[in-house]
């Protein structure tokens, strides 16, 4: 069973709803995914067992969204595994110290990736900057976590950065890391009762290019270095989510240079036992969304 937030060939309006496997039907009375990260985990894992209202569309007959609206804000963790270190490094030849003491500290590396109106769905258009020369995805697990701080679930992001701005200088990571089209979320959310271990999921990606294969990568969340209650205690100790928060773990899969992202190239990230996010990269800005609504209040907690 997954969460997911879709809408449909007959409306524009963002639904809720679970998709098991068969097909997709709406959860009746939830208006959004806030609403679900209102509650505790046991709430939540109530609410879910009640099942959805009405009857099952095939998933090919509608349009998943990005699981993430209304306050929901996306926050990323970096330099979490070995391989992002020495990237890091290897792309930073004044600050290599910087990520060489975050790796081995305390306090995680923890930053501000986008609002929820600005993730990128399954299927759309994630951009690389016009102003930037080298362009990665990262493959990234990323967590769900409700208002109190509990991993409610966990889902694919794509955090694409710029590694020729970021490399020039650390305090360019806003911009080679928060922009517009830079986010990529989805297929769903996986409840988290669902996932047996969160510390041995495989994590492939392939990057294709005119057709082909143009890079792939395998590895695992084995190789991160921390524990993800741990990243998620640093990020609710200065700040409150009361619609619950994204956070994504950091990348253990980064194409070495010179590889560069390229306009056209499609990215697929898979998760063993969350599920696949593929996305169509293009340079530039992309279209601007629709005006996104936010919830005033949330009605389950």
């Amino acid at each position: 069973m997954n969460i997911i937030r879709y809408r449909t060939r007959e409306s524009a309006v963002p639904r809720v709803g679970l998709h098991d496997g068969g097909g997709v039907a709406e959860l009746a009375g939830v208006a959004s995914l806030a609403e679900l990260w209102a509650l505790p985990l046991a709430g939540l894992r109530a609410r879910l067992a009640e099942g959805p209202s009405g009857d099952q569309v095939p998933l090919a007959d509608v349009e998943l969204l990005a699981p993430v609206d209304g306050r929901t804000e996306v926050w990323a963790a970096g330099v979490t595994y070995e391989t992002s270190r020495e990237a890091r490094v290897e792309e930073s030849e004044r600050a290599a110290t910087v990520y060489e003491l975050v790796y081995d500290a305390e306090r995680p590396e923890l930053f501000f990736k986008s609002a929820a109106w600005r993730a990128v769905g399954p299927g759309g258009s994630l951009s690389i900057r016009s102003d930037s020369t080298v362009d990665v995805p990262e493959p990234e697990l990323a967590l769900m976590v409700n208002h109190l701080g509990e991993i409610v679930g966990y889902t694919v992001c794509d955090d694409v950065s710029s590694r020729s701005i970021e490399g020039e200088n650390p305090l360019y990571l806003p911009q080679a890391k928060t922009y517009f089209g830079a986010c990529g979320l989805g297929p769903w959310i996986t409840p988290a009762w669902e996932v047996q271990d969160p510390y041995d999921l495989a994590i492939e990606m392939t990057i294709h290019r005119d057709g082909r294969s143009e890079w792939s990568g395998q590895a695992s969340t084995s190789r991160l270095r921390r524990r993800l209650d741990g990243l998620v205690s640093y990020l609710m100790r200065g700040d409150v989510h009361p619609d619950g928060v994204v956070l994504s773990t950091g990348t253990c899969l980064v194409p070495p240079a010179p590889f560069t992202l390229a306009h056209g190239d499609v990215v697929e990230i898979g998760i063993g036992e969350v599920g696949t996010l593929r996305n169509t990269i293009i340079r530039g800005k992309p279209d601007e969304p629709d005006k996104p609504t936010v919830p005033k209040e949330t009605s389950l907690r």
